[in-house]
């Protein structure tokens, strides 16, 4: 008696493919290169669940096979995505998936479109001479970051699998245990995008009209859909950057095409969280002139939003100087808005929960208080909970001289007594807005090391767990709130 062959649940996506079947000519299909002994290093169940997948089937040899690429599941349709980008400021006509492959689209439980996408899947026709492959320490270090983002509220591209391909790549440090990295995103239309068919306007209204229907379908039946899309752009990433500025995140490498249109925080490369404040922070080797330093961030966020509106004037208005206008109007307007969002979550960050036109300078007055005096940014702002309930030591001796603290205090002291709130609430809510735990960055490397010489992934387990709690005090890992130790602060990213 013979049998059907069996397709586990595990291949069962239930794609939608519509970048496939409605932006052609942004794209090249495509197909994985087949590795040797592909082997799961890391699976994400959470995320598979919400995705609406079979945890459990993915969870196997079928499912490293899939995430390697050497199995197309049914109804995948893989292809490598074509964009263009100003990288450090230079324009590149074409750029595109160099060693990525878009598999497809599934609907979650949320009713939300993501893509699923292999990382380091390959050489393509967008390659430029490179391999096409990943390293494994770069894949668990996006897979890290990541699910770290996540777990801060701050909206970004997860992982769903790091798969070992059993092959070496080779980079200028030797050969490097090869892998793959599954990723998920809203989408991965990046303001490179645009800029890829910049001046052919029939292609850039159908890419504009398709992020509409998928990422912003209010402004169907708006009178003007177009300036509406930079506005919205604008928004979200206004919103995006003073998230990563509450945090001490530093993206390093904000190139329009490592800009999502979605904005979701995407491509995990030079990243580091800043440890002592100071708004000059680069960790990126090739930054070597700071572009992409800490308080850069939404400055280059705004001059990418620029490069959004060049490729949109001719659909914004036919009368070209009344578009370039309306355009520059809305870019204009970032400041203003990025301005609104940083200080909204900053208000959160200092305890105080009505508004005061005086909120700003005493936002800004702390962050001058810690500048230039190697003060660590996550735990001042933690500790401010401390003192918001009369603890002062904590704060203060983090601080040398805390001459510069206890001026700034008083003014604190006299904005939190404005306002009704019983001191132990307060303390409770900046708690919630204030991380004990950011992915810092010895503590990364150590997991890191661990994991790609050693072979030992407790370490990245064990922070991975830490820092999907980032906000609870977890006193077992005290150790892994602290800084790194003197000397060890001169990070660098490569």
């Amino acid at each position: 008696m013979t049998h059907a062959p069996n397709h586990p649940a595990a291949a069962r996506f239930a794609f939608d493919n519509t970048y496939a079947r409605e932006l052609e000519g942004l794209y090249v299909p495509w197909k994985a290169a087949q590795v040797a002994r592909p082997r799961l290093v890391k699976f994400n169940r959470e995320l598979t669940e919400e995705l609406g997948l079979d945890a459990s089937a993915l969870d196997s040899d079928e499912g490293a096979r899939i995430f390697a690429g050497n199995e197309t599941p049914e109804g995948a349709a893989p292809l490598a995505q074509a964009y263009a980008g100003h990288q450090f400021g230079g324009f590149v006509p074409q750029l595109g998936d160099g060693r990525a492959l878009l598999l497809g689209e599934v609907i979650d439980r949320n009713g939300r479109r993501r893509d699923i996408q292999l990382k380091g899947s390959g050489p393509t026709p967008f390659s430029r001479a490179g391999d096409g492959r990943a390293a494994l320490g770069p894949v668990l270090r996006e897979y890290l970051i990541g699910e770290a983002m996540h777990a801060l509220g701050i909206p970004t591209t997860r992982a769903l699998a790091a798969v070992l391909t059993g092959e070496p790549v080779f980079r200028e440090e030797g050969a490097l245990p090869g892998a793959v990295l599954t990723r998920v995103a809203a989408s991965h239309i990046r303001v490179g995008t645009f800029q890829f068919f910049a001046g052919e306007q029939t292609k850039v209204r159908r890419l504009a009209d398709y992020v509409i229907d998928r990422h912003y379908r209010e402004l169907k039946g708006h009178a003007n859909p177009y300036l509406g899309l930079l506005e919205r752009v604008r928004d979200r990433q206004a919103a995006l950057i003073a998230s990563w500025m509450h945090v001490g995140f530093i993206h390093g490498v904000m190139n329009t095409d490592n800009m999502a249109i979605s904005g979701e925080t995407i491509d995990y490369g030079p990243c580091a969280f800043m440890d002592h404040y100071d708004p000059a922070t680069v960790f990126s080797s090739i930054d070597t002139r700071g572009r992409y330093a800490y308080a850069n961030q939404p400055k280059i966020a705004q001059w990418n939003l620029a490069r959004l509106a060049e490729t949109l004037v001719p659909l914004i208005d036919a009368d070209e100087s009344r578009a370039i206008a309306r355009a520059t109007e809305v870019v204009q307007a970032f400041p203003e808005i990025y301005e609104h969002h940083w200080l909204k979550g900053m208000r959160a960050k200092l305890g105080l929960v009505s508004e005061d036109e005086a909120d700003l300078n005493l936002a800004t007055g702390f962050l001058t208080a810690m500048a230039g005096k190697k003060i660590d940014y996550t735990l001042a702002f933690r500790y401010l909970a401390d003192a918001a309930l009369g603890r002062e030591e904590p704060i203060r001796a983090l601080f040398t001289d805390p001459s510069a603290y206890d001026l700034w205090s008083g003014h604190w002291r006299a904005r939190l007594a404005r306002e009704a709130v019983a001191p132990l609430v307060r303390a409770q809510a900046m708690l919630r807005a204030n991380p004990a735990f950011i992915p810092r960055n010895h503590r990364v490397e150590e997991a890191l090391s661990a994991a790609v010489e050693h072979g030992d992934s407790a370490p990245f387990e064990t922070l991975l767990h830490i820092l999907s709690r980032p906000f609870d005090d977890q006193p077992e890992f005290a150790a892994f709130a602290e800084p790194p130790p003197e000397g060890q602060s001169h990070y660098r990213t490569f």
